[in-house]
Formats: C-alpha cells, structure tokens, sequence
C-alpha cells in the first residue's frame, strides 16, 4: 500500500487528486495539508511513501519546503507553471503534473514514481508484503486494469496497442510495446523480437528460433538472440 500526503493550497486540486488516487486500490490517504507548515508538523510524526506537492503555496513554497526535508518520500509535483520543471527534477522529483491533468497522465506519474519491479526470488518461498512492486495500471477495453506480473506470460505489439497474454486470456490494452519495456522489471522480462517480451520464469523451452510458453510460440529476433542465448546454462 502506497500512503500519500497532499500538500496544495486549492481544495479544488485536492479534490481531482483524491478522486483519481481514489481509483487505485494502491494508494491510501494518510492526511491533506494546505501549507507547508502543516505538512512539515504532520511529517515530524508520521511517515508517508508520497507526496503530491504544489509549488505556489502562502509562506513557504514548494520547493522550499522540500529542501527542508532530509529524506523525503517520493514527489510528484502539481502546478501550473511548467517555467519550473528543470528546478523540480534537479530535486529528484518523480514527475511534474501540470495542471489541469488527466487520469492517464495522473495515472503515469504514479508508475513513474513506483515502477513497477520483480523482488529478487528468496531461498525460501514467502509472499510479498508490497503489492505495489507487482502490480501495473494499464488501460484496455474501456477500463483500467490492474495486472498482477506474475500472470503475464509474454506481450505482443499490437500497432500502437499491446496484446499481454495471461494465465487467464489476453487483454488488448491502449499501450505501445514500448511502454512496457520501461514499466517492466527487467530481472523478470525478457524482450526476445521487436513485437515480442516475455516472461523468462514462463518460457517452458526453447528451440531454434522460437520460445514456446504453454501452447504458444514466440519468435526470437536476430538482433535479440544473444539476449536470449544467455539465459541458457
């Protein structure tokens, strides 16, 4: 569960955030600040994953109060002055909403921010107390989708949409191929053709030019080969 603070001086902007963040069963409200001197004494007691943080705020600015904190959560910043995203990720910043945004761009920042990544296999089996490291929003047949990585079994280029196939079907969403090659873990996925990704703890076996997962088969491109030969002993 990823837990947020709004730091913003417009009820309004607190609104949109909570009605977008309120979309994502990840993300949990933990307080809503209209200064910086509020979210400064809310941070002195409690601990947050993420801020959204507004930068034209009365007193101390955004960015201000942002030097003040010696380990900061994530931010992502929400304004309406682009003039300042330089400043923002020099300040490393995981993304900078302009306002107004949407749910997708929203929904963007957030993976930004939490990419998404595949744990490192321990000796003994154990779940994953993050659900946010294996999971991925992704928008297909009028809806978001939440994807749990470990059901993906490879990704197909579909134009400028994706086929992900799962353990359960396949899903058309309303991505490029390339989105997926920055939001999926690498240690996890492995992109074998130019249309193609796959999940490397799926592949049953592989012969020739071809991987075969369940009843499937997927193309090795040349230009991938030697990517995919190192996964052999």
């Amino acid at each position: 569960m990823i837990k947020y603070l709004i730091v913003d001086d417009e009820p309004l902007a607190h609104n949109l955030i909570r009605k977008f963040a309120d979309e994502i069963p990840h993300l949990q409200i933990k307080e809503q600040c209209y200064n910086a001197l509020e979210a400064l004494a809310y941070l002195q007691k409690h601990q947050v994953d993420l801020i959204f943080l507004d930068l034209h705020m009365p007193r101390i600015s955004g960015f201000d109060f942002l030097r003040t904190l010696a380990q900061p959560p994530k931010v992502i910043v929400t304004t309406a002055h682009k003039e300042f995203a330089l400043e923002g990720y020099e300040l490393n910043v995981a993304d900078y909403l302009l306002k107004p945004f949407s749910f997708e761009r929203f929904l963007r920042a957030i993976n930004n921010a939490f990419p998404a990544q595949a744990p490192a296999p321990p000796p003994v089996p154990r779940p994953t107390t993050d659900v946010a490291l294996q999971r991925l929003f992704v928008k297909g047949d009028k809806a978001y989708h939440n994807l749990h990585l470990p059901d993906i079994l490879f990704l197909e280029a579909y134009g400028s949409y994706t086929k992900v196939h799962l353990l359960t079907g396949m899903l058309l969403t309303h991505a490029p191929l390339s989105f997926y090659v920055q939001q999926l873990p690498s240690a996890a996925f492995l992109r074998v053709h130019k249309s193609f990704i796959v999940a490397t703890t799926k592949i049953d076996r592989i012969a020739g030019n071809r991987i075969y997962i369940s009843n499937h088969e997927v193309p090795i491109g040349q230009t991938f080969k030697q990517q995919v030969m190192a996964l052999l002993p």
